[in-house]
């Protein structure tokens, strides 16, 4: 995915399991794609999606131990932003995360971060164990 030669911004890096090591990386991305042309929302939709695919990272996959890294690979051109992100926890079953908005749910705060990576970018994958995200967002040009 990542290997195009096409992208006009990329990035790769591993990023300790630290929360508060989200918002400086959001904040490169946000710019890159401000600077490249991606309007409000698309940026708006990518920094919510990549924020929970970061923080289920960190909390869930890796246990918020610093020890442990999350690899970021993302890309995009003036048309389309694609990331990858991979903890090394033992991963999870996407498609056996309930339903946020059930009734019986509503109350419990597991699944929303899926729901909401869904709802902001187009596509929305993952590895055969669970434990790699990648996402797709098409540039809408609003």
């Amino acid at each position: 995915m990542m290997n195009r030669p096409l992208w006009i911004w990329s990035l790769v890096r591993k990023l300790p399991a630290d929360p508060d090591q989200c918002a400086p990386l959001i904040a490169e991305i946000l710019a890159a794609l401000q600077l490249h042309g991606w309007g409000a929302d698309d940026r708006f939709g990518i920094q919510m999606a990549m924020e929970e695919a970061l923080m289920n990272a960190i909390k869930h996959g890796n246990g918020c131990d610093p020890t442990k890294m999350v690899d970021i690979n993302l890309g995009f051109d003036d048309r389309k932003f694609e990331a990858t992100i991979s903890d090394y926890g033992c991963g999870f079953d996407p498609d056996g995360v309930p339903d946020p908005t059930a009734d019986e749910n509503l109350g419990k705060t597991c699944g929303r971060g899926v729901m909401l990576m869904k709802n902001f970018v187009d596509s929305v994958k993952y590895n055969d164990c669970g434990n790699e995200v990648m996402m797709i967002k098409i540039k809408t040009g609003s």
